[in-house]
């Protein structure tokens, strides 16, 4: 089913990205047990990645996500792949705090007020590039808001939401950004800022029963659009056992062979999925002779 939309102005002077991110939210809700406010933290944050995700030019680039803030939530880490496919874990997932002062779920207090966002892009080249901003207010969304416009010079306007039912579960989740692209005049400037005067949240256009690309369409109503994109984003996790013994076998031949004779068996979990990966004490000597072609003296 498709979720996600991305449009371009005709004029080449607006990118337009809207993301319907409930069902993606929700996998992650289940994965890890958050409570409602870590729901909302983990979910933007997804909806987030997703969108940056698939601005990537390479089928095997990633992009890393991270907002690590002082409050309770300990962290938030999301990766997304070149179509916009993500996965994610927070640091505490049973944070649980009052309503804040506007009645919403207190995503910011969860977050922290004083940190930074990171935003690792794993082009494919020697060294990948990192982008490391303040946060601004724990939001979530405005701290991208700031990243985008001071680490890559984009000016843009984000707004990200998660909806939790009274069951706990993810009613609706998603999000929107509108970038402006070089040479883009104060007309189109004047466009964009009317365009998301008194906008709705993004939970409510989408439960108002709009699509991505419908809530694009509203909001650049005023430019003529091209749709570059349609396509279904989806949570997903690609660790395997292969990639597990990959990293086993990075720790070195002495770690290992320490594990095997004191532990015996050691099981490794995978923090986007909670799957977890057991190893005897014979397959630890194994990923060891394999790393080193010989038992260490």
């Amino acid at each position: 089913m498709e979720n996600f939309c991305k449009v371009m102005t005709k004029d080449g002077f607006v990118r337009g990205l809207a993301l319907d991110a409930a069902a993606i939210v929700e996998e992650a809700r289940k994965i890890h047990d958050t409570t409602p406010v870590m729901t909302a933290a983990l979910g933007r944050t997804l909806a987030a990645a997703s969108m940056l995700g698939s601005l990537l030019k390479a089928e095997k680039n990633t992009l890393t996500l991270q907002i690590k803030g002082d409050g309770p939530a300990g962290g938030i880490m999301t990766v997304s792949d070149a179509f916009g496919n993500v996965r994610g874990y927070p640091g505490n997932p049973h944070v649980e705090l009052p309503l804040n002062e506007r009645g919403k779920l207190d995503v910011s207090g969860a977050v922290g007020r004083e940190g930074t966002l990171t935003v690792i892009k794993d082009l494919n080249l020697k060294e990948p590039y990192i982008g490391r901003t303040p946060i601004v207010s724990g939001e979530i969304a405005e701290d991208v808001t700031h990243y985008l416009l001071v680490s890559e010079q984009t000016p843009s306007v984000v707004s990200l939401g998660v909806l939790v039912d009274r069951n706990w579960s993810v009613k609706q989740a998603g999000g929107f950004m509108l970038q402006l692209m070089p040479g883009a005049g104060e007309e189109t400037i004047s466009k964009l800022e009317r365009a998301v005067a008194g906008v709705k949240p993004v939970t409510q256009l989408l439960d108002d029963g709009m699509s991505p690309e419908q809530i694009l369409r509203m909001l650049l109503t005023e430019f003529e659009i091209e749709v570059l994109e349609r396509s279904e984003k989806v949570y997903r996790c690609d660790c395997s056992r292969d990639r597990v013994e990959r990293a086993l076998i990075s720790l070195g031949a002495k770690e290992l062979f320490a594990l095997a004779e004191e532990q015996g068996q050691t099981e490794v979990g995978c923090q986007f999925c909670t799957q977890k990966y057991v190893f005897t004490a014979d397959e630890l000597r194994r990923l060891a002779s394999e790393g080193t072609g010989q038992r260490p003296s």
